[in-house]
């Protein structure tokens, strides 16, 4: 059955919604997450995995870097958001207050950024009083700053899933240099980790819209330099120990 032009218009505006920023906010934060949870339990397994062939070892090292780096990641996530989300509400305030004490001032200057837009200056400033008259601060905040009132950053979205992407990114190198065997277990963890960055630096392209294989080449080489460095760092020390 054919589809009409409005719900083609619908289906194509769908995901500008006022929730856009929200998604985009908490995906960033999982795929910088899941990122992060590999390269560096990875490097850390690695590393000890260089310096002993102890299993038990390495299993606890690697447990401790994926605790401590998932909190980390939460706690890092949460702050930053929280900085940005305080800053929305300061630039709101501010907003609020020169809309009750200038009312025709703002409204001026609201019609000067439409008509700054390709607008002409009859219709921008039609489209400001009505606007205005509708929702005032929205109106503003949206065409000044950027921002929807009534849809600020969540902070805690973002912790959460930092939080858990780390986690299953860094269960991947832990559990695989775990269970491998011992003569194969760096190559096996090196394998496995290539593929899950090359997906991640793929997964974080289609978000970013930048070119795939770019992408999948910066973040393979970072993860593959982390690994090779600290299973150097790791064999060095674990030399000069014995």
């Amino acid at each position: 059955m054919a589809t009409s032009a409005d719900e083609q218009l619908d289906d194509h505006d769908e995901p500008h919604g006022e929730s856009l920023a929200t998604r985009l906010n908490w995906l960033r934060a999982a795929v910088l997450g899941a990122n992060d949870g590999i390269v560096s339990t990875a490097g850390v397994v690695v590393g000890v995995a260089g310096a002993t062939g102890d299993r038990g070892a390495i299993l606890v090292a690697g447990i401790a870097a994926l605790v401590a780096g998932a909190i980390s990641m939460a706690a890092g996530e949460y702050v930053s958001v929280s900085t940005q989300r305080d800053t929305e509400r300061s630039v709101l305030r501010l907003e609020r207050w020169e809309l009750r004490h200038d009312p025709e001032g703002e409204l001026e200057e609201l019609a000067q950024l439409y008509q700054d837009k390709g607008i002409s200056r009859p219709l921008a400033e039609q489209v400001a009083r009505e606007l205005t008259a509708h929702d005032a601060l929205g109106a503003h905040a949206e065409a000044e700053l950027g921002i929807d009132p009534n849809d600020l950053t969540n902070p805690w979205h973002a912790a959460w899933a930092s939080m858990a992407a780390f986690t299953a990114g860094a269960l991947l190198p832990l559990l695989t240099i775990t269970f491998s065997p011992a003569a194969l277990r760096t190559w096996v963890t090196v394998a496995s980790v290539t593929v899950a960055l090359a997906l991640t630096g793929l997964v974080s392209a289609q978000l970013g819209g930048s070119p795939r294989l770019r992408a999948m080449v910066r973040t393979v080489s970072g993860g593959l330099l982390a690994m090779g460095i600290t299973y150097l760092v790791g064999a060095l020390v674990g030399t000069a120990l014995v």
